[in-house]
């Protein structure tokens, strides 16, 4: 805290073992908590409220005001949750009136020169990779991984341990468990590895398999889909969270690949 070079507002709140490094500029209405470190050339910017044991690498901008020409003021926050890596020159803006905050969640990892818009949602656990676009109030499940490149339309939802192929042009909502890819965005399989990394049974991943297998590899819409999966599979958490996804997907979903 004792840096002569860096430029802390009076009123921020900043827990007595941050480290920030030379050049960084905090605003006021900031709270960052213990452990966490600030590259330099950081700027931090009212609203932020930053977890315990962060990194933040040098040049990211956090909780600038939204890219949004709505936005007229209002007061909102970017929160972001503990042991959160935000690599250099990171972009992300605060929220907006539509729900007050961005978020990000504990123990994810967003890589260098990613867009993070306004009143964007991201899970524990989850990677955006370098150069991912976020437009605004997009919403991204636990442990999902957006590859590098990749450009996300506003208003998507990414389901939990999704994974997105990098470069890739998201405009439906992609359903947990699975992963995107191809031109335009197709579902190419479940995230099996994945799955198993993170201790997913070999039956838990077969029964996956197969929800998607009738969703995406059989004759039916996805209405008579969900309806033969309710009626013919055993209720299970997983189960029952693709149906929820689904069923709630206000810009439907991917399709499945019709390549050769």
């Amino acid at each position: 805290m004792n840096q002569p070079l860096a430029y802390v507002h009076p009123q921020a709140k900043i827990a007595r073992n941050v480290v920030i490094e030379p050049f960084t500029t905090i605003h006021n209405n900031v709270i960052i908590g213990s452990g966490t470190w600030i590259g330099s050339n950081v700027t931090i910017m009212e609203g932020a409220r930053i977890g315990k044991d962060c990194r933040i690498f040098p040049g990211a901008v956090i909780s600038a005001i939204p890219q949004d020409l709505k936005f007229e003021g209002e007061d909102s926050l970017t929160v972001i949750g503990d042991n959160t890596t935000i690599r250099e020159c990171v972009t992300i803006n605060r929220g907006t009136n539509a729900s007050g905050k961005t978020e990000i969640g504990d123990n994810c990892l967003i890589m260098a020169t990613a867009h993070i818009a306004h009143d964007c949602i991201i899970g524990n656990n989850s990677i955006v990779v370098n150069g991912v676009a976020l437009g605004g109030h997009v919403t991204i499940g636990e442990h999902a991984i957006i590859g590098g490149l990749a450009a996300v339309h506003q208003f998507i939802h990414i389901g939990d341990h999704a994974m997105v192929s990098g470069g890739s042009l998201v405009r439906k909502d992609v359903p947990p468990f699975t992963k995107a890819g191809k031109e335009p965005l197709s579902y190419v399989g479940i995230n099996s590895i994945g799955l198993r990394r993170r201790g997913f049974s070999t039956e838990k991943i077969r029964e996956i398999q197969n929800i998607y297998r009738i969703l995406y590899q059989s004759k039916y819409n996805n209405t008579q889909a969900l309806e033969k999966i309710e009626a013919e599979m055993e209720a299970t958490t997983e189960r029952d969270e693709i149906i929820l996804f689904i069923r709630n997907s206000q810009r439907g979903i991917m399709k499945g690949y019709m390549g050769s």
